[in-house]
């Protein structure tokens, strides 16, 4: 098995003596599609903020590729290569979809935007800009402001600035919520594409998206790892049937 490219260790968040997470240790391994799912108040979106460092574990360890990140911020975790979607993905509304992502690429060198940069750069960053939008599939919305795309196309446009920083981990926090079906049909086929030769590390609830996208899944309850596996092992425990799957079937 190759080693892990994210692992946790005895990871733990307590808010006033209440442990909101308790004892996690999570490996997700390289090239992989990985979720994490559970029932709400199961431990998600804190362990997220902890993996992107919007908060600060009250004890445990994180690694990225066997280096220890566990008292790094947020922006110097993305300069490794750990892009959290939303941390870049609020789009500006007045700009087109092209003006947003070249200002995404501009923040990946780290730099103000190019006003006076020469032209062949800018021709360079240009081309680079209309390719992240063709991947995600919005070439035809090149001169659109962003506040005129529809909600599915403008989280493509959230997901083209992400890729603008060159992730080698892209962590996305329920990237179909809000979705109608065509919508999360085309956006779990982009985030397959977009996937190849990165790890993509999901918070989502749609469960058949999860069955259909990812390799491996973790299912927290009450803040702790339940079970891990791949989606036939995790669908089929009793454990997960009943604090999970089955009160999602029955309300």
């Amino acid at each position: 098995m190759p080693e892990a490219i994210i692992e946790t260790t005895g990871l733990t968040k307590s808010f006033k003596g209440f442990r909101a997470v308790n004892d996690i240790s999570l490996q997700v391994l390289p090239g992989t599609i990985h979720a994490m799912i559970g029932a709400n108040g199961a431990g998600k979106t804190t362990c997220f903020n902890l993996l992107t460092k919007f908060l600060r574990p009250t004890s445990g360890r994180i690694l990225f590729k066997g280096r220890d990140i566990t008292s790094l911020k947020s922006d110097q975790i993305a300069r490794l290569g750990l892009v959290r979607s939303f941390q870049i993905s609020a789009v500006f509304g007045r700009l087109t979809a092209l003006e947003n992502v070249k200002l995404a690429l501009q923040r990946q060198r780290g730099e103000s935007y190019d006003f006076w940069a020469s032209h062949r750069r800018l021709d360079h960053q240009r081309q680079r800009a209309e390719q992240l939008l063709d991947d995600v599939g919005l070439s035809d919305a090149i001169d659109t402001p962003a506040a005129e795309l529809p909600y599915g196309r403008k989280r493509a446009l959230e997901l083209a600035t992400t890729l603008a920083l060159d992730p080698q981990v892209m962590l996305l926090d329920e990237p179909l919520a809000g979705m109608g079906t065509e919508d999360v049909s085309r956006t779990a086929d982009l985030i397959r594409r977009v996937a190849a030769g990165r790890t993509v590390l999901m918070v989502e609830h749609n469960l058949g998206v999860v069955a259909e996208l990812c390799d491996r899944i973790t299912v927290l309850a009450r803040g702790e790892v339940l079970v891990e596996g791949d989606y036939a092992t995790v669908s089929n425990d009793p454990r997960v049937i009943e604090s999970y799957i089955g009160g999602a079937t029955h309300g």
